[in-house]
């Protein structure tokens, strides 16, 4: 496919969102614009922000996808009703596996400088989509640099790097933040669609200008990008295989909207499904009302 014959890039302005207790993100995904890029069905910024902001989240379900949460500043406690508890600090992910069911709280701890933070979910292939629960903890990931561009693999494999996070789904993410103004050369694999959120900064994109919270999305086809950095800018680029559609409502994914309804149901009724997390059940979150019901 030559260039001539690309489809365009599509801008998405990140849209307004509150997080636990009133606290504002901006959420490019899903949006009335795309609901996903390959399995990634959720992308949530937050941040930064100051040491008089706090993350508070009480105990709440999933089902049907991973939780994957990308630190840059800050420190947030996750506690889920396998047992778990894990200090996420900036540079590492968590990587939470819903399957049938799990539930969990996210805190951040008291003392620090602030919170910046990209939190995605991934869906789970259909024929996952009930597997056991899983927690894990990534505290090293690929680090380098090219053409002066600071490089974190997340997941999956770019510029010839491969991240341990373990998917299910063929799938990339990497954190980019350029401390000076230029221009570098990033090679796609063309079977992926691709998005990039601006988190700070200014990045120009095959000559199309992008600022912070908007995000980019690239349809299936290109085999390299071009990208202008402005200094300073930082970005996440996610990419995969483009993915059967899931549905979506309030914490929960499934494949159908009689799934949801059984599960939001289990969470209502307190089912051992999703399990009981330490010191977090007497702030356990309320389901809204499914409106298809």
């Amino acid at each position: 496919m030559s260039t001539q014959e690309l489809p365009p890039i599509d801008k998405i302005i990140a849209r307004e969102a509150i997080l636990g207790e009133g606290l504002a993100i901006r959420r490019a995904l899903p949006t009335k614009e795309r609901r996903m890029v390959g399995a990634w069905c959720f992308l949530d910024h937050l941040g930064p922000v100051g040491p008089e902001h706090s993350l508070s989240v009480g105990a709440h379900p999933h089902t049907c996808l991973q939780t994957f949460t990308w630190m840059i500043q800050g420190e947030v406690l996750h506690r889920d009703s396998l047992g778990y508890e894990q200090v996420i600090r900036p540079g590492q992910v968590n990587l939470m596996t819903a399957g049938r069911g799990i539930s969990h709280t996210e805190d951040s701890l008291p003392g620090g400088d602030g919170m910046h933070t990209v939190q995605l979910w991934i869906a789970l292939p259909e024929e996952l989509a009930n597997m056991p629960p899983a927690f894990d903890h990534y505290p090293d990931l690929p680090i380098w640099s090219q053409d002066g561009v600071d490089m974190t693999l997340l997941v999956g494999e770019f510029a010839g790097n491969t991240a341990p996070t373990k998917v299910h789904s063929p799938l990339m993410a990497v954190d980019l933040k350029s401390k000076q103004a230029n221009t570098t050369n990033v090679a796609l694999k063309p079977e992926f669609e691709y998005g990039i959120l601006v988190l700070q900064g200014q990045l120009s994109v095959e000559g199309q200008s992008f600022g912070a919270n908007e995000f980019a999305y690239f349809a299936p086809g290109r085999a390299e990008l071009e990208l202008t950095w402005e200094a300073g800018t930082h970005v996440v680029l996610i990419g995969g295989a483009p993915a059967k559609p899931v549905t979506m409502w309030w914490n929960f994914v499934d494949y159908d909207k009689s799934s949801i309804v059984q599960s939001q149901q289990d969470w209502e009724n307190h089912s051992e499904r999703f399990g009981t997390v330490v010191e977090g059940e007497h702030r356990r979150l309320v389901a809204p009302a499914i409106p298809w019901k």
